[in-house]
């Protein structure tokens, strides 16, 4: 009987673990600063498979969706396997670099400490909705270029860049079809124009950027569908294997995360890791 018990008890701890992510600190201080709460919540799947992503909520830079674009996505990452890493950014609050200093370091302890959490470095993500959407596409198109000086820290050396990023209704540009409330949350008020430029990460993408799935409701009007249009423009003009999903409807958030169209990004992006060799097929 004790093999019996000793299965029971590997079950119900597996349980647990998935059921109660661990929370971690992205840092304790920064240069004296409080950290305003950065950290992440690691959902560790039942069977892993060595890959994980790193989820930045939306809540156009003023707030988190933590939950429907957070935790519950971990969850739904974990049922494919996919270790699931909430982000718990920073807001600007007249720090435009901040969120995006949050996303790298996630990336980096997520690499960091890969081996212990039973991840393969080179398939480590980060999907972002709405304003997170702009976090993990600047992500994605912001890390420093082979060639430039290490880092003092041995830590900044690791790798920030994803190897592939999943955005849904994503906030990317900053120019004519951005969304008012997170460039004015982002930027401030009155932004420089080179600002304006280094955060419409449609224009930043180059041959070093990583594959991007995007998904966007064609009834978007809080951010239009043309953000992931330029986007996707960009990376094709690049030739980065990328997939863009035009969805007939659902608006923004996708009638509020439920229905065909929200089914429909979920099926899309998981066929697209397995196209990409994220995924087993």
């Amino acid at each position: 009987m004790k093999p019996l018990i000793q299965i029971s008890l590997f079950s119900i701890f597996s349980s647990i673990v998935c059921a109660n992510p661990k929370k971690i600190a992205l840092r304790d201080l920064i240069q004296g600063e409080k950290t305003d709460g950065a950290c992440i919540y690691l959902h560790r799947p039942e069977k892993p498979n060595g890959s994980a992503i790193v989820i930045c909520p939306g809540g156009g830079y003023r707030g988190l969706v933590m939950g429907a674009e957070g935790h519950g996505i971990a969850k739904w990452l974990n049922e494919h396997g996919i270790t699931g890493i909430v982000l718990q950014y920073r807001m600007p609050r007249g720090r435009s670099f901040i969120p995006l200093d949050d996303a790298q370091r996630a990336i980096r302890l997520v690499r960091h400490r890969g081996k212990e959490w039973g991840l393969n470095g080179n398939r480590i993500g980060i999907m972002g909705f709405s304003a997170g959407g702009h976090l993990a596409s600047t992500a994605a198109t912001h890390f420093p270029k082979f060639g430039q000086p290490p880092a003092k820290d041995p830590f900044d050396r690791i790798s920030c860049r994803p190897d592939f990023a999943v955005l849904i209704y994503p906030v990317v540009t900053m120019g004519k079809h951005t969304h008012v409330g997170s460039k004015h949350n982002l930027l401030g008020n009155n932004p420089d124009p080179k600002m304006v430029e280094l955060f419409s990460n449609e224009k930043q993408v180059t041959k070093d950027t990583p594959p991007i799935f995007m998904a966007h409701a064609v009834d978007d009007r809080p951010v239009p569908p043309e953000n992931s249009r330029l986007l996707y423009a960009a990376l094709k003009k690049q030739g980065i294997p990328s997939k863009y999903l035009e969805l007939p409807n659902g608006g923004h958030g996708l009638n509020g995360y439920k229905g065909p169209s929200w089914d429909a990004w979920q099926r899309g992006s998981v066929e697209w890791l397995k196209q990409i060799g994220i995924l087993g097929k």
